[in-house]
Formats: C-alpha cells, structure tokens, sequence
C-alpha cells in the first residue's frame, strides 16, 4: 500500500514505470480517473536507462509522482531485480524532484502477456497494470472527509 508522506492527496498526472536491465515499460496515469494508458517502452542497455528519453517523458507529461513497480516473489520477499529497480526509482526521484511511490508488481507481465499482446508491447502494458493497481490502492488509502 503507498504511503504518503502528507496529508495533502497527489493530483494530476502520475508516472509509472516497469524496471528491466534491457527495456522499462512506461505508463501515464491521472489521479483523478485513476486510470492508465501504456505510454511506451524505454530502451536500457547494461541496465543504464536512456535518460534523454526519460528526460522528454517527464518535460511532456510534467507528473506530480512517480510510481515504480517492484519485482518480487510470489511469497513476497526480494528477487534479482528488486533492488536495481529501487535504485532506479531513487534516481528518478532526485533527477526529476518529483515523490516516488513503489508497488509490488508479481505477475504483472503474465497480466499483460494475456490481453492478447505482441510481444514488443509488454513492457508498457505491464507498466500501465502496475500504475493502475497503485492509483487503486491509493484511492483507498485516502481519508474520506465527514459531511457536517
């Protein structure tokens, strides 16, 4: 579940990222529909992003936050890549000044391999799998206001 670190709820367009070492899936999101569309996928090589890519995302899309998938196991701990996608997120996070949200993402590659996709269109449909799951559980998360 994402925490917040104000009381302030996020609102606007919200970034959302699938890490891998050779393609990260991207996704945009808005707070207010809490949903997703695949944005497109950024290439990476020996696990270094193309930051000038990831760079025009952010100056296009201007996001309040970003969220970034977490890959973990099915029984919830760590697996290879779950620490190089924290320090990706980090790095995002201070490159582009903007909070950054983790979720865990089991599966999310399996969800977007069965809508029927080709292969080369994965990555953004499992970022957009991701961001929706976290716009969902973030909507949750918020307080409700009483009605005096």
């Amino acid at each position: 579940m994402p925490k917040r670190q104000s009381t302030e709820p996020l609102s606007g367009v919200v970034i959302g990222f699938d890490f891998g070492l050779r393609r990260i899936g991207v996704a945009i999101g808005q707070t207010i529909t809490q949903t997703a569309s695949p944005e497109t996928i950024v290439k990476s090589k020996d696990g270094k992003p193309d930051w000038e890519h990831i760079t025009r995302l952010f100056q296009a899309w201007k996001p309040v936050a970003i969220v970034v998938g977490l890959p973990m196991r099915l029984d919830g701990s760590e697996q290879a890549l779950t620490q190089p996608a924290r320090k990706f997120g980090q790095r995002l996070s201070g490159r582009y000044h903007c909070p950054i949200f983790y979720i865990e993402e089991q599966l999310s590659s399996i969800a977007a391999e069965s809508r029927q996709l080709k292969q080369n269109h994965i990555d953004d449909h499992a970022a957009q799998i991701i961001l929706e799951n976290w716009l969902q559980a973030s909507a949750l998360a918020q307080p409700t206001q009483d009605v005096l």
